[in-house]
């Protein structure tokens, strides 16, 4: 794994996160694949690929109204680490709301992904001083 193999599958993974396409999804990720965000919490971990699948899919975050960068800032090995924001554009769930976000991320051999960790903050907006 070096950073251009991580790049692509961070590409692909924004991708199949656009069409939510099943089989796209599926491609990212090893059958026995744990994903984790806010990852300290028992409920925030899926186990199994079928696990991410079904969350992913159950509300989709509808094409057009978020955007996304990632950049792949790390590699060794099968391991990976990349940085990047979430934007929630008008018409979206979270409209408004900006993510940044960190992935650790470990792979099989095959280039698949067995960990991924998901660790985000939302950026808080500036907001005016109290009046007093």
């Amino acid at each position: 794994m070096n950073r251009g193999d991580l790049q692509d599958w961070l590409d692909r993974y924004v991708a199949a996160w656009d069409t939510n396409d099943r089989a796209a999804i599926e491609a990212l990720f090893t059958p026995d694949a744990e994903y984790r965000w806010r990852p300290y919490g028992a409920h925030r971990i899926l186990r199994g690929r079928e696990a991410i699948l079904d969350w992913w899919l159950e509300e989709p975050d509808t094409p057009g109204t978020w955007e996304a960068r990632y950049e792949a800032w790390a590699a060794d090995g099968d391991r990976g680490v990349a940085v990047g924001t979430s934007r929630y554009l008008e018409g979206g769930s979270q409209a408004g709301q900006t993510y940044h976000n960190v992935f650790r991320v470990e792979f099989a051999p095959d280039g698949r992904c067995r960990t991924f960790v998901e660790h985000w903050m939302l950026e808080e907006r500036d907001e005016p001083p109290p009046a007093g």
